[in-house]
């Protein structure tokens, strides 16, 4: 598999995953099909959105509708099994995860493919692997996971140097993208189950 094969099916997988953890979350909320699909779509396109206008490039799913319609098929399916199937509070915490290690690594590896240096590169990972879900918080009237003090943010981070450090390294794209994107999802995984986080502030008294 190719760099832009491989680029293109991490992206696809990020956008379904990640609209269907927009419904998931939405759905604890009393939104309709209409409002459950805007939440899913920010979600799913969000960040990608914004790293590639600071890129300076076209906008990947105005480029490419097949991005835009897994977001919106993966959000429809996802509306149709929560109100067939009682699901967990929490569950879309998993979707979430994947999403994070999966936008991650292809919003690191878009910007590699344009000549980023490797701190910015790293950097547009974060921002593409967490503005989504951050436009899907405030939508749904929560504080974003990301300000919360457990490692969302930084496990993003952590995989995208390890990314970019892999593919300096001479490493091939698809093993340096399951390095990086396994990092992404083991950190996240540990800090929903075990609770790691940073160190939130407290104003001293």
């Amino acid at each position: 598999m190719n760099i832009e094969t491989l680029l293109y099916t991490i992206g696809i997988a990020a956008v379904a995953v990640n609209a269907s953890s927009g419904v998931l979350e939405a759905g604890r909320r009393p939104f309709d099909l209409f409002g459950m699909v805007v939440v899913a779509l920010a979600a799913a396109l969000g960040g990608g959105t914004l790293r590639d206008v600071m890129l300076d490039r076209t906008v990947f799913w105005i480029a490419d509708q097949t991005y835009l319609i897994a977001a919106i098929v993966a959000g429809m399916a996802t509306f149709t099994l929560v109100r067939l199937v009682r699901l967990p509070t929490k569950l879309f915490l998993l979707p979430d995860a994947i999403g994070l290690a999966l936008f991650t690594v292809s919003g690191t590896q878009a910007a590699l493919s344009v000549g980023a240096p490797w701190l910015v590169a790293s950097l547009m990972g974060v921002v593409t692997g967490v503005f989504g879900g951050i436009l899907r918080d405030m939508l749904c009237n929560e504080v974003p996971l990301v300000f919360s003090g457990e490692l969302y943010a930084t496990a993003s981070w952590a995989g995208a140097l390890l990314l970019v450090g892999l593919v300096v390294a001479g490493v091939g794209a698809g093993w340096a993208a399951l390095a990086g994107g396994g990092l992404v999802l083991v950190i996240r995984l540990g800090a929903i189950v075990f609770g790691w986080r940073l160190p939130v502030f407290t104003a001293r008294k």
